[in-house]
């Protein structure tokens, strides 16, 4: 994987990338991840340059690498929020779509910030989701406004 640089970063930065990395690298299945912030914005990915950089663990994703992943991730999230006030649902906590060839799993964060993740079909979708509750229950309190600002400044770097 790919990671983008972390100088300049602030530490709360720092270890959500590590976090995230985390994520990646020690969950099985887990192809790629993005964290997307209320506006649809990509805040932070495991692929910031996506195929296109020849990243070489990158197999199997959406075709833009973060960017897709990004936009796919936002639509969901709107998509269950809206579904979920017309039928009184309260909040939406984790929605996944399972697909012959791989699944997306979303997952509210804070302030509308989502995380998601693109995994194998092959994947245990109950450890992927116990993996990103505790990433979700890590960077909660970190993404403040002041570090999502400097994440979406740091991944308009990298892009």
């Amino acid at each position: 994987m790919t990671a983008p640089s972390t100088y300049g970063l602030s530490t709360q930065a720092r270890n959500l990338q590590w976090l995230l990395t985390d994520l990646v690298e020690e969950v099985p299945g887990v192809n790629s991840v993005a964290v997307v912030s209320s506006d649809g914005l990509l805040l932070l990915s495991s692929d910031p340059g996506g195929a296109a950089a020849g990243n070489p663990a990158r197999t199997k994703g959406p075709r833009g690498a973060s960017a897709d992943l990004a936009t796919i991730v936002s639509g969901l999230g709107g998509l269950t929020t809206g579904a979920a006030e017309l039928m009184d649902g309260g909040a939406v906590k984790q929605t996944m779509v399972a697909m012959e060839y791989g699944s997306v799993f979303v997952m509210a964060i804070s302030d509308g910030s989502l995380l998601g993740v693109h995994a194998t079909p092959d994947c245990d979708m109950s450890v992927v989701a116990y993996h990103m509750a505790l990433f979700v229950g890590r960077a909660g309190h970190v993404l403040t406004p002041e570090v999502r600002s400097e994440l979406r400044q740091s991944m308009e770097k990298t892009t």
